[in-house]
């Protein structure tokens, strides 16, 4: 009996240490240095740990997979990439529900953008499960503000922006009060810049900052316009071919990565204002009343149009929040 147990935990131990060996690339539109860049990296780290190196994710960084964000997710669904990471607002024509963290003003804090984010997290789950891929964890971004050539101190500047914006919502919007607004994949951005296609961009200081921005636009103009969300997701397919010790260490490490970029929320918006400030951005952080108060009058609207298109589930999900803020 005792040899019986000592060869059955032989075999368990030979297994385990033969166990799968596999590399899935994670790829992702937006630079090493943003916040769903490092925490690609930061997942990639903890997963190598947690699984003694049999599950190796390969993360693939401003877009050198040679896709932006909105292909992205339709390529894991049909298995060309295993990972992606992907930025909620340019998955806007898949499905409305995709725009809920990047509703106009909607979230003034971080805190709100969490009590959002948790409310909202099944119905995330789910539009994946949909497309035949298991959400992992979620990277939320700094709050957006207007970068531009020129301050905008007056509507009158406002109405000047031909301005580069992330999804449909923040182009209906823009589109009200701005000359020009269309969407532009931040891997695409600067060409137009230079060219002077755009002379504003609605972008956090932190993917403003991976990318430089101040090369092109130096006032940055903190209208707390949104904290949107990446989302980071595996095919089902590559998922159900992990044993259970692999699925279990990338849960693990997929929680860790989810809290630390909240964690890391709480320091990035101060670090990321002092490295535009290095470089010779300006820095407006109290707007004036009237640029304000526009940009609010043409969010409504485009809230208003949200919340009819986007269906009952998203709908309870935005009410029970609007509920639940203090």
């Amino acid at each position: 009996m005792l040899k019986a147990i000592v060869y059955l935990a032989a075999a368990a131990w030979i297994s385990s240490a033969h166990a799968q060996s596999v590399t899935l690339d994670l790829i992702n539109e937006y630079p090493a240095t943003s916040l769903p860049g490092e925490a690609d990296a930061f997942f990639a780290a903890a997963v190598k740990t947690k699984t003694g190196g049999r599950v190796m994710i390969n993360p693939v960084p401003d877009a050198k997979s040679g896709l932006r964000t909105r292909d992205q997710v339709k390529a894991v669904t049909e298995g060309k990439f295993a990972m992606a990471d992907s930025f909620g607002g340019a998955l806007g024509e898949d499905s409305p529900v995709f725009l809920l963290s990047s509703l106009p003003f909607v979230t003034p804090s971080m805190a709100d953008a969490r009590i959002l984010f948790e409310l909202a997290l099944p119905l995330y789950e789910k539009l994946f499960a949909e497309r035949r891929q298991k959400l992992l964890y979620v990277v939320p971004w700094p709050p957006s503000g207007i970068w531009s050539a020129t301050p905008v101190t007056s509507v009158d500047v406002l109405k000047s922006l031909k301005i580069r914006t992330y999804d449909k919502t923040s182009t209906d919007v823009l589109a009200r009060v701005a000359a020009s607004a269309t969407i532009v994949s931040f891997a695409d951005l600067n060409p137009k810049l230079e060219a002077g296609d755009i002379n504003a961009v609605l972008s956090s200081g932190d993917g403003g900052a991976g990318r430089q921005l101040w090369k092109f636009v130096r006032q940055f103009s903190a209208i707390n316009y949104a904290a949107p969300l990446s989302f980071v997701s595996i095919s089902l397919s590559a998922w159900d071919g992990l044993d259970d010790a692999g699925r279990d260490a990338m849960e693990e490490a997929a929680r860790a990565t989810t809290e630390r970029q909240w964690t890391v929320l709480a320091t990035r918006l101060d670090e990321n204002f002092a490295r535009m400030r290095q470089n010779g951005v300006t820095i407006d952080d109290k707007p004036p009343a009237e640029v304000m108060s526009a940009l609010r009058a043409a969010a409504d609207a485009s809230i208003t149009d949200w919340l009819a298109r986007a269906g009952p589930e998203a709908k309870q999900v935005y009410d029970t929040y609007r509920k639940a803020r203090p």
